[in-house]
């Protein structure tokens, strides 16, 4: 939590002052009392006072006080909302290195399995768009709120030549501008997950893909996919090994302002998709909160009024 106004709190010091002439007060309505050495006499003057209830009403009040500045300060508090009109495109390594067996069954379909729990969790107000790329990339799914249609195009993804990832990231990009008529000139809150598994092979490079995101403020997260001793079989004996090209995704995702994440395995990945999705699903705002002090401030008044009013026949 964090003011807005923080100079209010200096009010504060006269009421730490009141606060500590009332208990010196009443320090000395004690002293004054033990002077009077005939006990039945003053128990017959003066009745038997109230006890802890005479401090209620006071302590209420200065409670009372100590709210109302505090919301005078206009306290703050960090809220999450949901995004509107934001986007989300999955950008999908369909490239042959992605049949390596190192990771269960294989990397495709492991990360087919993934893709399909991430925008299941999406929230339902998000549009999310596809972008399949092995040799050359294309929007398979515009952003879009049907999930059936997303998921149908997910799982009929196949596998091709080729690895262009810079031309994913401007097909992504694209995709983003397709949301609706205000998109190329108002862009919504948008974020690219790319996956993929290899290096960049053809077509345009990762620099320029990524200062074209860039220009448009938006993110590229990507995931390195596999492992270093991948391999994949193009028969009669002939392996081929495709390791992950890490530093290449954790400069696409520096230059862009995403995050770069690594998994090794079906499990990590859809850990790695379950952390960006909480990322991308909310903005972080902040909000006045000082409704909630006054609200406060203005029960303990009326307690302070009523336990008076009660217990001594009179307000405070």
């Amino acid at each position: 939590m964090s003011l807005r106004s923080p100079g209010w709190l200096l009010l504060l010091v006269p009421l730490v002052a009141l606060i500590g002439a009332y208990l010196l007060v009443q320090r000395r309505r004690g002293r004054y009392a033990v002077r009077f050495t005939n006990l039945d006499l003053l128990d017959k003057v003066a009745p038997r006072q109230p006890g802890w209830r005479r401090h209620v009403p006071a302590g209420a009040f200065c409670a009372t006080l100590a709210l109302l500045v505090v919301g005078f300060a206009r306290p703050t508090t960090e809220v999450q909302v949901p995004r509107e009109r934001a986007t989300v495109v999955v950008a999908f390594d369909v490239s042959a290195s992605m049949e390596a067996t190192d990771v269960e069954p294989t990397r495709f379909e492991a990360a087919q399995r993934a893709a399909l729990a991430f925008v299941d969790r999406l929230p339902e107000r998000f549009n999310a768009g596809l972008v399949p790329f092995s040799g050359t990339a294309t929007v398979a799914v515009p952003p879009t709120t049907d999930r059936n249609a997303l998921r149908s195009a997910i799982e009929r993804l196949t596998t091709g030549e080729g690895t262009a990832i810079g031309e994913a990231v401007v097909a992504a990009r694209d995709a983003v501008r397709m949301l609706d008529r205000e998109a190329e000139t108002k862009p919504p809150p948008a974020h690219i997950v790319l996956l993929s598994d290899g290096s960049n092979t053809t077509g345009r490079s990762i620099e320029a893909a990524a200062r074209e995101a860039a220009g448009d403020k938006i993110p590229v997260s990507t995931i390195a996919y596999g492992t270093e001793g991948g391999t994949i079989d193009l028969g009669v004996g002939n392996t081929v090994s495709v390791p992950v090209d890490g530093p290449a995704l954790e400069d696409l995702a520096s230059r862009t302002g995403g995050d770069f994440h690594e998994a090794a395995t079906g499990e990590e990945l859809q850990d790695v998709y379950e952390d960006i999705g909480s990322s991308v699903g909310h903005r972080t705002e902040e909000r006045e909160v000082w409704q909630w002090f006054v609200a406060a401030g203005l029960i303990t008044a009326l307690a302070a009024a009523a336990t008076s009013l009660l217990w001594f026949s009179r307000l405070p």
